[in-house]
Parts: C-alpha cells; sequence; structure tokens
C-alpha cells in the first residue's frame, strides 16, 4: 500500500528514542523527510546517524529543544519552518501519590504534554490550511480516559491533548488537513523498560518476571502483553497519509484492548 508519502515533511516531537524514534523510522522507510527532536544535541545527533544506517538515501535531520522552556520552543519552531505532517509525541511520565505531586510538576507536565502540541500545532497549522493539505497527529493514551489514580497528572495531560485535537480538527472544516489522536496503550518504550529495571533491581527480582507481572495484572487487556513502539507507529504513519483522507477529528485506538467500553 502505497500512503503517498514521498515528497512530504513530517516532524516528530520526542523522537530520538521510543514511539516517536518508531514514527520516525516508518516515516522514512515510506519516503517522507523528518525531522527529529530531543532534549540534548547529542542525544539527537546520535539519533540521526542511527536512523540514517538504517535507511541510507533518506532525508532526515534534528533538533535538539526542551519543551518545559517555552524559549526553547519559540526557537524550536523557527528553526523548524514549514510542516506537512506534524506528531505530537513528546512527553513525560511517572507513578506518583496524588497527594505528593507538587504545584510545579503539575505545571511540569502541563508544559511538556499539552502546551508542547499547542505551539507546535499553532505554528503549523496556517500554513497548512493555507496549502489545502496536512495532517497533525497526537500521540495521546488510554491513560487520557480511563486516568489511573497513580498516575493522575499525566492522564489529566492526555486528556487535555484529546482536547486539544478534537477542538484544532473543527478548524479544518473543508480542507485538505485532518487532526487526530492515537489512543495508545502500556507500550514497551524505552522509558518503560527503564522503570521496570529500576523497580524490578529494587524489588531483587528479574526484569522479566517483573514485565510478566505487569502484564497479567492487566485484565482489561486483550492483548495480554505490552505494545510494541513499532505498533503505535504504523498507526501513525497510517494517518499521515492520503489512505487516511476521510479520518479527521478522530481518536484511533492502538491501546490492546485495554479501554473495552470506547466505542
Amino acid at each position: 500500500m502505497d500512503l503517498e508519502l514521498r515528497g512530504k515533511r513530517a516532524f516528530i516531537s520526542g523522537s530520538t528514542r521510543g514511539i516517536g524514534r518508531a514514527i520516525a523510522a516508518e516515516l522514512l522507510r515510506e519516503g517522507a523527510s523528518v525531522v527529529i527532536n530531543g532534549r540534548t544535541d547529542a542525544g539527537v545527533r546520535r539519533a540521526v546517524e542511527e536512523l540514517a544506517a538504517d535507511a541510507p538515501d533518506a532525508d532526515v535531520t534534528g533538533y535538539a529543544a526542551d519543551f518545559a522552556d517555552p524559549a526553547d520552543v519559540a526557537r524550536l519552531v523557527g528553526e523548524v519552518g514549514e510542516l506537512d505532517i506534524l506528531v505530537n509525541n513528546v512527553g513525560v511520565f511517572d507513578v506518583a501519590p496524588f497527594a505528593e505531586i507538587s504545584d510545579e510538576e503539575w505545571q511540569r507536565y502541563f508544559e511538556v504534554n499539552v502546551m508542547s502540541g499547542v505551539r507546535l500545532s499553532r505554528a503549523a497549522l496556517p500554513g497548512m490550511l493555507a496549502r489545502g493539505h496536512g495532517r497533525i497527529i497526537f500521540v495521546a493514551s488510554e491513560s487520557g480516559v480511563n486516568v489511573p489514580a497513580d498516575m493522575t497528572h499525566y492522564g489529566m495531560t492526555k486528556a487535555g491533548m484529546l482536547a486539544l485535537g478534537n477542538g484544532l480538527s473543527k478548524l479544518t472544516r473543508g480542507t485538505g488537513v485532518t487532526v487526530n489522536s492515537v489512543l495508545g496503550g502500556p507500550t514497551y518504550s524505552d522509558g518503560v523498560a527503564r522503570a521496570i529495571e529500576e523497580i524490578a533491581r529494587a524489588q531483587g527480582m528479574p526484569a522479566a518476571d517483573l514485565r510478566a507481572h505487569i502484564v497479567a495484572g492487566n485484565a482489561t487487556s486483550l492483548l495480554q502483553r505490552f505494545i510494541e513502539p513499532a505498533e503505535i507507529a504504523g498507526m501513525v504513519v497510517y494517518l499521515a497519509g492520503a489512505r487516511a483522507s476521510a479520518t479527521n477529528g478522530a481518536a484511533l485506538r492502538a491501546d490492546g484492548g485495554t479501554l473495552p467500553t470506547v466505542t
């Protein structure tokens, strides 16, 4: 299936590792020009080199920026320029008791997980509308619908991301621009892998055993395993392509069946 992405220019926030990196790799395979992003110059350079090595003929560049810093984001927006595809993927997450989450931590989560999408979309959408074509995709989470008790700050921001995507889609009426969100489920990203390894080490057990225990405890999962980053990437890249032209304002599930009541 040709997704007609050759010649399209895409930017993925938070894309030196995990889901964002998988999205970048898949877009490159489809022939798109890809701009990746991470917090450090060294991390971005390493990811660009690795992606280029995997796809020697691909056009991949990168810019470093910390999405917790509005000034850094403003600089990034000026450097990136016009886009055909914007993937709002960057995000922070952690497990924490609600009573112990400080105001500063709430603000940091909102800045990174929500305002990143606001600022990038505000820069990209007018040009897309003027050209009559474009894709904005939010990598959200089932936690934005079924908010975990020990991740309320994360769930709140993912709910905000879904609301943002839905609202922006209303601005594309009658154009060739679409705005959609992907509801990801428990994904074995680099961040999740590190967290599991740290918890397993603290509990004196193999990381593989803890991973299996977590999967077994997720009774609502139809998949009964962690989702791989490439599986989320497949949905995102489909939405970026021409075959998804009739999908707009949607929140598509790639959650492994962890939200069985959502229609």
